[in-house]
């Protein structure tokens, strides 16, 4: 089971949703560090129908149809949660403009940064607020990190010098 397939799965472990609704609670719960597209979800929803994982539930407004994890779902989520996780693999658009930001001029570049910097001072807020909300020992373990990295960018973005 894919990484995003298993994260469908533990949304719908709160109960049923739409996709739309999978793709906002995804968002929501763990946007920080592994984020989830619309296309994404739409295309692995029939998947994971067809191998058994969720079962179509109430049609709602506008043609949405929501989903329901399975007994098999739970039990192939159980699975996945308790398999070895492999290594990280970080995906930062920010780290590959850097890369590469020798091809933009100093406007561009200074833009870059000033662009950069607002976000993660946004990250690093919405991060503080999340640890004081946190409920239990993981959801504040997983907001203390996003903290730290958040931390990390902008110290990185600090140590680029402005020219």
């Amino acid at each position: 089971m894919n990484a995003t397939a298993a994260a469908l799965l533990g949304l719908l472990h709160d109960g049923p949703a739409t996709g739309g609704q999978l793709v906002a609670g995804a968002g929501e719960r763990f946007g920080a560090f592994f984020s989830v597209t619309r296309s994404q979800v739409y295309r692995e929803l029939p998947a994971l129908s067809k191998e058994g994982l969720v079962r179509l539930g109430k049609q709602g407004p506008r043609s949405s149809q929501q989903y329901l994890i399975t007994a098999a779902g739970k039990k192939a989520f159980k699975t996945w949660l308790s398999s070895e996780a492999g290594p990280d693999h970080l995906r930062s658009p920010l780290i590959l403009r850097l890369v590469h930001a020798g091809s933009l001029t100093v406007k561009q570049r200074a833009t870059l940064l000033e662009s950069a910097r607002a976000s993660y001072t946004q990250q690093l807020d919405e991060a503080k607020a999340a640890t004081k909300a946190a409920d239990g020992p993981y959801a504040k373990a997983v907001a203390e990190f996003a903290q730290a990295q958040a931390k990390a960018a902008l110290k990185l973005l600090d140590s680029i010098p402005q020219s």
